[in-house]
């Protein structure tokens, strides 16, 4: 099997509702994802897929939909006063924690017909959430 990896980085703002810590409160954070994607055989030109493709497919909607954006559950409260303010959302079913948004970019990736098998997001320098592809 053969694998590769890219990094994208994103800046973006989310809170976790009915949660007692001090995540609930809206905050920040300048993430970090490594998306791996894997084939038993390399294509015509000997890769798994070109970086330059993995770019322009991945990283520009990470760019367009998550970057400088609140992420937020669809009912968290906030959602209609940040709307009414014109301000970017990305809203989930779920609340906006990390294991959510590596699980929301892998199916984003799997959408596009990349063959990943791996994404792995860091909210914080130490702190990551892994999703990876359901074995066969």
């Amino acid at each position: 099997m053969y694998s590769v990896v890219r990094e994208i980085h994103f800046s973006y703002g989310h809170r976790l509702m009915d949660y007692a810590g001090p995540c609930r409160h809206p905050h920040g954070h300048n993430g970090r994802v490594e998306v791996e994607l894997s084939r038993a055989r390399l294509n015509r030109l000997g890769m798994v897929m070109d970086f330059d493709e993995i770019k322009k497919r991945l990283q520009t909607w990470v760019d367009g939909h998550l970057d400088h954006r609140m992420i937020l559950r669809r009912d968290d409260p906030l959602v209609g006063v940040l709307k009414e303010m014109h301000e970017p959302l990305y809203l989930l079913t779920e609340n906006p924690t990390a294991e959510a948004i590596a699980r929301e970019i892998f199916r984003v990736a799997a959408a596009q017909g990349l063959p990943v098998t791996r994404v792995t997001f860091w909210e914080t320098e130490r702190s990551q959430a892994i999703y990876r592809a359901a074995a066969r």
